[in-house]
């Protein structure tokens, strides 16, 4: 029953138990869950017994409440199985606590809003603070507040935002868990040190993410070091295909005043392969970076202000810059091997730092002392690419094969050190190899060996293994890589609106566009499909037999889009986006929509001030907006994101901006889309729908409305200072 406190060991029967979801845990406040457990020394086995929440299933949008809270000390709580919930499992100061086989699955999750040729800035996610649990606005399947010396192993998430979230836990060990196809993290750090994560299956947890078109990741990561979390060991994880494979983050505190970091991680082989953003990004810190494999990613290692790090014998291919390091200092960058990457090592620094940073304030950020040593480099078009750099020492044993240009670098280099004089680069004239004559007077390099094999570049650093002081796989660590018959590759991140596509159910995905011509892949579990209904399609035909699929649709061109419901019969079972098992044989519909609604909008453009702000001084404002504009436009859709000022002589930090559109449109239910910052208003034929007037990070409002024949529409909008977006999508319902 709810409230149920536990306080010895016991065996929960078997059964499915539902209970209606209470207010879900926000910050400092005490949580009060479902079951509590609350004794020491105990062990809660569950029998694979599972809490479900009765909220609706199919809008993870608005799970609330909490399962489990755990507060005693020394609790093993094993077999549990919970659905439907804002935190599945919430732990604080619960000093040796052991969650073994746990499966906290499809728990809360917000629906993104993100489309296939334009990203929703409100999807972007913000771990900055966390000292209050600010991160619990994001809910999690498991939420560690406090917990010392935690045991996490052969637990599973999916279908969540996120996995795992530590805060201030320390001395734990998180193992052959299996944490994939989440829309935020796999695995949260935040002030957290001294844990072990290892043999970890982090792949796909990823968001901000559509092939050919963006890719930003959104902060979405297999894995979170943030503010002060050091001396982590993360090794033999496979975290691909996510927004980061890791993202470490020194934190505010040391971005205000200079000192700490997220330092003296041991980052050792991992798959971190097929991150739309970084592999690995590291700033702000000193870390160990070894032996991982990073591939197709656009950094494979970013290491913006990091500082005295190692990175040593990673494999890092197909990436657009293979190291990039802005400001980076007395790092060494060793025995790497590159392969088809655009650009294999960048050192470079800004002209100026950003005012507000603190840390520029305390701290040298110069880049320099920086050690390129006996690295490799295969069909890498630019291996070394570095300016405005001080004292970078490139140790002469560095092997080039098949390059355009050996070394691209800037005017401001100070020292440029080549030591052994001994790069070897086959059948290459130095005339080719060097094309920057104020280099001239270090022209000393003496390509001894061209056309000529070289000997092993790494028998001078054979070192004994124990010497090396790598990590050893644990005893019972499971081999997490991906299987054979996974797909792999950038191409198969699929984002939808409850985020990563898992493989587990047939979708229909668009994958190009021409004039009316569609061209429509359908994936998913081996089966049999067929065409339900449609509307508004003239023509189609299958251009692959059988499932998976790839069909090409003709639209009619009277009509403002199409919409298509498809039948697949599975030849096994699958499992829908809300977690449902489909049994194999039995008929499952799923749809594909596409709408072409054109609008033209014209914008007009205001600089207000003090008298016309438009939150101080209202009137001001209104009469403001009837004045003569310092800018026009006519755009065909608005979908605006303004870093700077969205127009010639509009003010960058404190404008307005009015947009309106009259249109006719087709009988129906339609969802209106307004991504906004700061504020907006909507109007619909002069009534106001939407009204978010206030200074805010980027956020979606939307309203449903029906529609027939001709309307206006009108958007308000203001700008207090920073990034603005102004973003606006109108899709029929069904």
């Amino acid at each position: 029953m709810p409230g149920l406190v536990i306080g010895q060991s016991c065996h929960i029967v078997p059964e499915t138990y539902r209970f209606k979801p209470g207010e879900s845990p926000q910050g400092e406040k005490s949580a009060q869950g479902v079951v509590t457990i609350a004794g020491d020394n105990i062990i809660v086995d569950f029998q694979i017994a599972e809490l479900r929440s009765t909220a609706d299933p199919v809008r993870p949008d608005l799970f609330s409440g909490l399962a489990i809270l755990v507060t005693g000390q020394n609790v093993t709580l094993k077999n549990a199985r919970i659905r439907g919930f804002k935190v599945a499992l919430l732990a604080r100061n619960a000093a040796g606590l052991t969650l073994e086989n746990c499966d906290f699955s499809y728990n809360y999750r917000p629906r993104l809003r993100s489309i296939r040729e334009r990203e929703d800035f409100s999807d972007w996610l913000s771990y900055h603070q966390n000292d209050k649990g600010e991160w619990l606005r994001y809910g999690a399947a498991i939420y560690l507040d406090n917990c010392q010396r935690t045991t996490v192993r052969n637990c599973r998430v999916t279908a969540c935002q996120n996995a795992l979230l530590l805060n201030r836990c320390n001395d734990g060990l998180v193992y052959n868990n299996t944490f994939q196809f989440n829309s935020g993290l796999g695995i949260g750090l935040y002030h957290s040190s001294n844990n072990r994560l290892m043999h970890n299956r982090l792949d796909w947890n990823v968001r901000g993410y559509s092939h050919g078109f963006y890719q930003r990741g959104q902060d979405s990561a297999g894995i979170l070091l943030y503010e002060q979390s050091s001396n982590n060991l993360i090794a033999f994880n496979s975290a691909t295909h996510s927004g980061d494979g890791l993202f470490l983050w020194a934190g505010q505190s040391t971005m205000d005043k200079g000192q700490g970091g997220c330092n003296d991680n041991y980052i050792f082989g991992n798959d971190f392969s097929h991150a739309p953003t970084n592999g690995i990004e590291v700033t702000f810190s000193r870390n160990r970076i070894q032996a991982n494999m990073i591939t197709e990613c656009t950094y494979g290692i970013w290491g913006g202000y990091s500082y005295e790090t190692l990175i040593w014998g990673n494999l890092i291919t197909n990436c657009r810059t293979g190291i990039a390091i802005e400001h980076g200092q007395q790092d060494t960058i060793l025995q790497n091997y590159f392969a088809d990457d655009s650009t294999g090592i960048q050192l470079w620094a800004r002209d100026q730092q950003p005012a507000d940073w603190g840390y520029a304030q305390h701290r040298d950020t110069r880049s320099r002392d920086n050690h390129i040593d006996r690295n490799v480099f295969v069909n890498v078009r630019k291996p070394l690419k570095i300016s405005a750099s001080q004292n970078i020492t490139l140790n002469g044993e560095n092997l080039f094969w098949n390059f355009d240009r050996l070394l691209e670098t800037g005017k401001t280099n100070e020292k440029l050190h080549f030591v052994r004089n001994d790069l070897y680069a086959p059948a290459v004239k130095i005339e080719d190899a060097w094309a920057h004559p104020e280099l001239a007077p270090q022209r000393n390099l003496n390509f001894s060996h061209a056309g000529q094999a070289p000997a092993d570049p790494y028998e001078p650093l054979l070192t004994p293994v124990r010497s090396l002081k790598e990590p050893d796989s644990l005893p019972d660590g499971i081999l997490a890589a991906l299987p054979p018959d996974w797909p792999r590759g950038r191409n198969q991140i699929i984002v939808g609106e409850w985020g990563p596509y898992d493989f587990q159910r047939p979708i229909a995905v668009l994958e190009s566009v021409e004039g009316l011509k569609y061209r429509i892949r359908l994936y998913g579990p081996k089966g049999r499909w067929g065409v339900l209904k449609s509307e508004g399609v003239a023509t189609m035909q299958s251009v692959t037999p059988g499932f998976p699929a790839l069909i090409e649709v003709e639209r009619d061109p009277n009509a403002d889009g199409i919409w298509m419901q498809f039948e697949y019969i599975g030849d096994q079972a699958a499992t829908t986006v809300f977690g449902e098992t489909i049994p194999p044989g039995k008929s499952y519909a799923f749809e594909f929509q596409r709408f072409e609604k054109s609008f033209s909008w014209k914008l007009r453009f205001f600089n207000y001030t003090d008298d016309s702000d438009p939150l101080k001084n209202p009137a001001g404002f209104d009469k403001l907006l009837r004045q003569t504009p310092a800018a026009e436009k006519t755009v065909p859709e608005l979908a605006f994101a303004w870093w700077d000022k969205p127009a010639d002589g509009v003010d960058a930090e404190h404008f307005a901006a009015v947009a309106e559109t009259e249109f006719t449109i087709a009988k129906g239910r339609y969802k209106l889309e307004l991504c906004s910052d700061d504020g907006v208003r909507l109007y619909l034929d002069g009534k106001r729908l939407i009204d978010h007037w206030d200074v805010h990070e980027p956020a979606t409002d939307e309203v449903i409305v029906s529609l027939n024949g001709k309307h206006r529409l009108k958007v308000e909008h203001f700008e207090a200072g920073g990034f603005s977006t102004l973003d606006l999508r109108v899709t029929p319902v069904r």
